[in-house]
């Protein structure tokens, strides 16, 4: 198995390919061991280095710290990818997690289908997601997951890009905030 590396925006994050299914139920991001029961995930952030692991529908990003380089985690982040896949597992998450279902308002529906549409197919290409918080008083909260979370240029992509994006579809939205 030969797997792909990409860089991103965030150079504390990099994006490893499988070429096979890495999520089937959306995006998730992991930062401790004790939020998972999954081998992988538990191994990767056991790696030293290793701050957090977002798992996307084909890929795994994985950010590390800032006093580490990727020549000393990235051989054992391929190593661990690829002994997962080889020992005959299909995805990494296969299973819904609990996910709150909310009931929300037009608007907000509105701006969900926009960060759906628009904005995440974007972000994913950099190794991150978008996800809706909140709607309120003209201020969209948005969390920033994966390589766009502590990413140098997520301020800038939040601002031009999400938050004109947003105000142009929808008069309601003033600003957009992450939390």
């Amino acid at each position: 198995m030969f797997i792909q590396t990409e860089i991103t925006p965030n150079p504390n994050s990099l994006k490893f390919l499988p070429g096979k299914t890495v999520s089937n139920i959306g995006s998730i991001e992991i930062n401790s061991k004790d939020e998972t029961k999954n081998d992988l995930i538990r191994n990767l952030l056991s790696v030293n280095g290793v701050e957090g692991i977002f798992l996307g529908k084909d890929f795994i990003s994985v950010n590390k710290y800032d006093h580490i380089s990727w020549e000393e985690i990235k051989h054992i982040v391929i190593s661990l990818i690829n002994d997962f896949y080889s020992n005959g597992n299909d995805y990494v998450i296969n299973k819904s997690l609990k996910e709150e279902n909310k009931d929300y308002s037009e608007i907000e529906n509105k701006i969900i289908k926009i960060l759906d549409d628009k904005i995440r197919p974007a972000v994913a290409k950099d190794g991150g997601d978008i996800k809706f918080k909140e709607f309120k008083n003209g201020i969209v909260r948005v969390q920033l997951q994966g390589s766009c979370s502590g990413c140098p240029s997520s301020t800038m992509t939040l601002k031009q890009g999400v938050q004109n994006l947003l105000c142009h579809y929808i008069p309601e939205v003033q600003k957009v905030e992450a939390i």
